[in-house]
């Protein structure tokens, strides 16, 4: 028997992970972006990462149609990022410095801790999300700390 839904929160809260933004354009430039904690590297050859992506996300459409993403690793000073990607603001970008990246065209996220530009190399079902699994095409790492997510709430290294 599956677990309760309370009982699955509250065992899936008890890993820490990172804080990303997942972000993307559709054809006609209009730009979508959605805090996400479920992404992680996957294989080194050929060089690919996933992100779990809801079904009912704006964003899923627009990967599918173009094909590429970038996943923004947030860094300890960006939680107000995470909260506006995870709103449903009409214009997440609108306070949000950012650029467009140039392997992809997709935005990257000004001050993230680093960003990873793929190419959609494969989408797989995975309940009410879509596991979308990226072939890196480039990317930048800088100084600085993560922003992370425990039990519920944003937390910092110590």
């Amino acid at each position: 028997m599956p677990v309760e839904r309370d009982h699955f929160f509250q065992l899936m809260a008890s890993f820490a992970s990172g804080v990303t933004v997942v972000t993307c354009k559709d054809a006609e430039g209009m730009r979508r972006g959605f805090t996400a904690s479920a992404f992680t590297s996957l294989s080194l050859e050929p060089r690919l990462c996933l992100v779990s992506v809801d079904n009912r996300s704006e964003s899923l459409p627009v990967m599918r149609e173009t094909g590429v993403f970038v996943v923004n690793i947030l860094s300890d000073t960006q939680e107000h990022v995470s909260r506006t990607f995870a709103s449903k603001a009409p214009d997440r970008f609108a306070e949000i410095p950012h650029r467009d990246g140039p392997a992809t065209g997709a935005p990257i996220i000004d001050g993230a801790l680093a960003h990873v530009e793929c190419r959609v190399h494969e989408m797989l079902a995975g309940g009410d999300h879509t596991i979308v699994v990226g072939a890196i095409q480039d990317g930048a790492a800088n100084e600085g700390a993560p922003l992370l997510y425990f039990r519920g709430q944003y937390r910092e290294l110590a």
